[in-house]
């Protein structure tokens, strides 16, 4: 018998749960750095204005106290200037809101409704735009085996 794992096509639902797909920005030949680069608070864009390097940091997982490596820029992102007031506001357009809501969360896996409810949007509309043909910003459903 083979190990081939195969995928169904499922529709999602509002009970679908989503995340950031960062693996979909290298298969994408998408540079998810520069897109960063542009979130960062104004004090993190003046000293990451040199940054080049991939330099990866400790993290801690405040729940189960695992380390692991991450991103030093994804995780000044998440850690800092995510939680910024301003970071999200009513003006900023749909897929970028739900873009800076998962980086705000640290990409924790979240449902069209929960998503719709830390928004104020309707949810059918972000379902409409998550599951449609195009992926945008790596906002895909979370692959539950």
């Amino acid at each position: 018998m083979s190990d081939v794992r195969r995928f169904s096509i499922v529709k999602p639902t509002l009970q679908t749960r989503y995340h950031i797909d960062f693996d979909w920005w290298g298969q994408s030949d998408r540079d998810w750095r520069v897109h960063l680069m542009s979130l960062l608070c104004a004090e993190h864009q003046e000293a990451f204005a040199d940054f080049k390097a991939n330099e990866m940091v400790d993290w801690i997982d405040p729940d189960t106290a695992e380390v692991q490596l991450v991103d030093g820029l994804q995780h000044i992102l998440i850690t800092h200037c995510a939680k910024e007031a301003g970071f999200i506001s009513e003006r900023t357009a749909l897929v970028d809101a739900a873009f800076r809501l998962f980086l705000a969360n640290g990409n924790d896996p979240m449902t069209v409704s929960e998503m719709a409810e830390r928004l104020n949007r309707p949810a059918h509309i972000i379902l409409k735009t998550l599951s449609g043909g195009r992926v945008y910003r790596g906002l895909r459903p979370v692959m539950e085996y």
